[in-house]
């Protein structure tokens, strides 16, 4: 037997555990067998892995893509080709771009766009306002992934619906079996905030995040827990920045309530000191907090298990927008958010070279269990037979320093990560069988990707 690909000499590593000396051999797009190099198949084309490690392909269930109507900042193009260079193999995109993907038409019009230009798997969310109540159901027949509240205010002006409504959205969410995330910030308590800073003349980047207190984030939390308690609703709660909102899942979770949750590698990787360093172009909704809040992110959410995911909130703007050339300046006048799909794994496998977490756990929260999380499983993040042969490969001992941000491939690439050193980085990926990175190019062909189809 002669299949199509074959991975060999790798150090295959899942959940479960790892195996050395070991590979997966690839057919049609999907895994065939995993094992020992010696015992896969011949193939039309073998990778040496070099003793490399091989996960289960990296799964982001948080990006803007910025597609449709925002493509100056990002495209599924660009998006997924920043992916691919960063070990990414499949990402979901989130729903407030122009239009907002806020009833069918509009999310297969984002659908048709990634079909078109995606080089890595893809899915999108629809948003929740106090106008789509009754387009649930439409949507879920449009294949959306999940669906997304804004409860604060954010990029893009999404408006969140009344508290009743959101009681509404639940239980019409909960009948269609999906999750439903959130932004979860107290949009009363951060206009409050920006309203007193900015009349006081409080203008510098650190302002931006006292705008924004952990009190606003945790209070969402603890709010949506319990309206999820109340309707039985499944929920997400995204980029969860705080230990102490780490703490108010845990809380849920113990209560029984089908609440999980993601961070993002800068809420663990930096301090608000960052504020102080970088300036606006480390600006992001929720804020980087201060060291307790992180330590505590760290204690409650990855220790002690009340993070389930990994995500980056990949969020490009360009270099004006970021006021990259007055990083100090007015923070009322620049906006939130930044790049991450090139930084998230070397982030995540510097925290495993520090003795943070172990491979293993990392392949959990980064793969394994987002694809569960968003019903993605066993066809996304698992490596078992029969299923997508999505896998990247990563060089753990590669020592390496982002030296300037016009090494990315995402169309605006500003980072606060520029400058900083990492252990560790994706050297491979594969996408259905696809090689679509590997020897540091993007190798893949755009409109490669295709939706992840969910039930």
């Amino acid at each position: 037997m002669t299949v199509d690909l074959v991975v060999r000499n790798c150090t295959v590593v899942t959940p479960a555990g790892r195996t050395p000396d070991a590979g997966v051999a690839v057919e049609d797009g999907t895994i065939v067998a995993v094992g020992r190099s010696d015992r896969l198949p011949a193939a039309d084309r073998v990778l040496d892995g070099a003793g490399k490690v091989l996960v289960p392909g990296i799964v982001d269930c948080h990006i803007h893509n910025r597609e449709p109507g925002l493509e100056y900042k990002e495209d599924w193009e660009s998006a997924t080709r920043a992916a691919a260079a960063g070990g990414v193999t499949t990402v979901v995109g989130m729903p407030n771009t122009d239009p907002v993907i806020d009833r069918p038409e509009h999310l297969e019009l984002k659908f048709e766009r990634g079909e078109a230009s995606a080089h890595v798997d893809f899915q999108s969310y629809a948003v929740v306002t106090s106008e789509n109540l009754d387009l649930i159901p439409a949507i879920d027949e449009a294949g959306a992934l999940g669906y997304k509240i804004f409860l604060g205010s954010t990029v893009g002006g999404v408006p969140a619906p009344t508290d009743g409504e959101i009681l509404e959205a639940m239980a019409r969410i909960r009948e269609t079996g999906k999750r439903l995330g959130f932004h979860e910030e107290n949009g009363e308590i951060i206009d409050y905030y920006t309203n007193k800073f900015q009349a006081a003349g409080r203008n510098e980047p650190i302002d931006h995040s006292r705008s924004r207190p952990v009190i606003a984030e945790q209070e969402a939390v603890e709010r949506m827990i319990t309206f999820a308690e109340e309707t039985g609703a499944k929920v997400h709660m995204f980029h969860v920045s705080s230990g102490s909102a780490a703490d108010a899942v845990a809380r849920g979770k113990e209560r029984g309530v089908d609440v999980t949750a993601e961070t993002c590698p800068h809420y663990l990787w930096f301090t608000e000191e960052v504020m102080r360093e970088v300036g606006n172009p480390a600006r992001i909704q929720p804020p980087i907090r201060n060291a307790a809040e992180r330590e505590k992110l760290w204690d409650v959410g990855i220790d002690g298990g009340a993070i389930d995911c990994v995500a980056t909130d990949h969020a490009p703007h360009t270099p004006e927008e970021k006021l990259v050339d007055d990083p100090f300046g007015d923070t009322w006048e620049a906006i939130s958010g930044f790049v991450g799909l090139e930084t998230e794994v070397p982030a995540m496998l510097t925290f495993v070279d520090q003795g943070r977490l172990s491979l293993e756990e990392w392949v959990r929260r980064h793969s394994t269990r987002p694809a569960q999380v968003w019903g993605m499983y066993p066809r996304k993040g698992s490596l078992q037979v029969g299923t997508d042969a999505d896998f990247t490969i990563v060089d753990p001992d590669r020592e390496w320093t982002l030296e300037d941000a016009s090494e990315l491939h995402s169309k605006n690439c500003v980072t606060p990560f520029v400058g900083e050193s990492f252990v560790g980085k994706a050297i491979a990926t594969v996408v259905r069988g696809e090689v679509v990175f590997e020897d540091g190019e993007v190798v893949g062909e755009p409109g490669y990707g295709t939706r992840v189809d969910v039930d």
